[in-house]
């Protein structure tokens, strides 16, 4: 390339940050810190991001760019426009201090594909790219430059330049079960189209392509409608994977879209799926919406909704005979093993009572099958109601310190916001990366968080716009109800939130490949190297530098070991 810059055009400065970073675009370049290495394995996703703002302080418009990329790394790169998007809540009025803001604005986050062609660059606004290397797996090991220059009509502007060292050695497959929940009448709603028409089926099998990319291997499968952040009486449109016919006190069931559902799932790369909830949400107090062909009629009538207590005697007949079938259904499609089922979501002590009999009306028809809930306080597991629970990060070490937990899960949502980890755009990067070591820590075998694509109000009273609207209404801190946004075409959008998260499933990943090389012992050393105290979910390194030491401390540690 020609680097002599043009004496006409004022030059652009730039620089590589980690992937961590986010940049807002009233920050200072200089504040902004450089890191111009990196390294990876062969078949790891490598992210990181480029700054970059016109040289002059003064407001004097603005320098229409060609982005030149030139890396025998080349063809392995994707490229990504970092947009702002409207942030109305980033956090509570409550909260620790590890937030990067806390007011409104605009905030980093929605991926944008971006095309090397034509890039506006201002002196006044700082912006970046998100660079993504992948797919890798077939170059020779080595350290490559990677260069981002600008151009305009041929004359260089500017640029800077990266090294990225390729460590022969592959990434194990990911071990830990994750599941973000996957709302599939969202999907129908904002794209307005017919649920399990043709058109929404290609829309989920694109989402679920996504969710895959991502790190998630498990998936919520709605065989009925999910009673799920559903207001009292309100109800979310019919998603139900399962038609069932009723004559009389007799029940049919016909599996033709689960079976659609299962195929393309492991088509995608899903390998374990999380049947929906059996029972409503926070209580266990009443029957998820359930609709059935009754005694021959063409169209579908609710039979069982708000209105039907959860033990009812009409209600356990059914949901034992739909439960019995459904098994039955699930080992002909090979399933069975791989599947995950639910009573209720997120009950407390209060309802510990409604929870038991819910529960107990159907456990049995569960021997040999996990069965999982989202509930954090310890009496439920104490008392033998359940045996695998998923408490929430912030309330999960009485369950970690059990000796007979046959699976260790955790997860968060919006409430856990004080002190953890969490994925609001509101916090700094890391602090939504660093779970990934603390799951190694805690040698998690499952995570859950409630919303890939959560589309809709609070109480889904209404559908919203992601693109404006990242809270559910003013609900939760923006960041929580999804981790994609729905591009027009029917695909999704990357979000900056988003992968920082599938960051954090990498290094665990990274972890625990390193454990398998220099055992435990080693690798707990090279996690706590830099860490004052013992490490927990409330308390960790809260900087950038802790986790790229860590990363390229682990993986010289595997580079020296295989």
């Amino acid at each position: 390339m020609n680097n002599t810059v043009c004496p006409d055009i004022k030059a652009v400065i730039a620089k590589a940050l980690p992937s961590c970073d986010k940049c807002f675009s009233d920050e200072k370049f200089d504040s902004k810190k450089e890191k111009n290495s990196f390294k990876m394995l062969k078949n790891q996703r490598l992210t990181f991001q480029v700054a970059y703002i016109k040289k002059t302080p003064e407001l004097d418009g603005e320098i229409a760019a060609e982005l030149v990329i030139d890396s025998p790394l080349k063809d392995y790169i994707t490229l990504y426009s970092i947009e702002e998007v409207p942030n109305y809540k980033p956090c509570y009025d409550e909260t620790d201090d590890d937030y990067l803001r806390k007011t409104s604005g605009l905030y980093p986050d929605l991926l944008m594909p971006a095309s090397p062609r034509f890039h506006r660059i201002f002196s006044s606004r700082l912006r970046a790219f998100y660079v993504l290397i992948e797919k890798a797996d077939g170059i020779a090991p080595g350290t490559y430059p990677v260069a981002f220059e600008f151009y305009k009509d041929g004359d260089f502007l500017g640029g800077t330049e990266v090294t990225v060292e390729v460590v022969n050695a592959m990434l194990p497959k990911q071990k830990l079960i994750y599941t973000n929940w996957f709302h599939n009448d969202c999907l129908a709603t904002y794209y307005d189209c017919d649920i399990y028409g043709e058109r929404h089926w290609q829309i989920i099998e694109n989402f679920v392509r996504e969710a895959v990319s991502e790190g998630m291997n498990m998936i919520l499968t709605p065989v009925l409608t999910p009673p799920l952040d559903t207001g009292k009486g309100w109800q979310r449109p019919d998603v139900g994977l399962v038609d069932i016919y009723k004559n009389g006190d007799d029940y049919t069931f016909e599996y033709a879209n689960l079976d659609r559902w299962v195929q393309m799932c492991e088509r995608c790369g899903i390998e374990y799926f999380e049947i929906s909830h059996l029972f409503s949400q926070w209580s266990a107090a009443n029957a998820p919406k359930v609709t059935a062909y009754v005694d021959g009629a063409k169209d579908k009538t609710e039979i069982f909704g708000w209105t039907t207590d959860a033990v009812s005697p009409e209600y356990t007949a059914f949901i034992r005979a739909f439960i019995k079938n459904l098994i039955e259904h699930l080992k002909t499609l090979g399933v069975d093993k791989k599947c995950f089922f639910h009573i209720s979501d997120e009950p407390n002590m209060a309802v510990y009572d409604s929870y038991c009999a819910s529960k107990n009306s159907v456990i049995d028809l569960f021997e040999g099958y996990p069965v999982i809930d989202a509930l954090s306080e310890f009496e439920f597991y104490k008392s033998g109601q359940i045996k695998m629970p998923i408490p929430a990060i912030t309330e999960a070490y009485p369950f970690l310190e059990q000796t007979d937990l046959p699976m260790r899960w955790t997860y968060y949502c919006c409430a856990q916001h004080n002190k953890v980890s969490n994925r609001f755009l509101s916090m700094p990067g890391q602090r939504t990366e660093i779970l990934g070591v603390q799951l190694y820590k805690y040698a998690i075998d499952g995570f859950l968080q409630w919303g890939y694509n959560f589309y809709y109000s609070a109480s889904s009273w209404h559908i919203i716009n992601p693109f404006i609207d990242l809270s559910g209404d003013n609900w939760v801190p923006a960041g929580d109800t999804f981790v994609v946004y729905p591009a027009p075409d029917g695909t999704p959008y990357r979000s900056l939130h988003g992968m920082q998260f599938s960051e954090g499933l990498q290094d665990l990943r990274l972890l625990q490949f390193c454990e398998s090389l220099v055992g435990r012992d080693a690798t707990m050393a090279l996690v706590n190297n830099g860490v004052e105290g013992e490490m927990t979910f409330h308390d960790y390194p809260r900087t950038d530098e802790y986790l790229l030491t860590l990363k390229d401390r682990v993986i010289d540690t595997i580079k020296e070991n295989i």
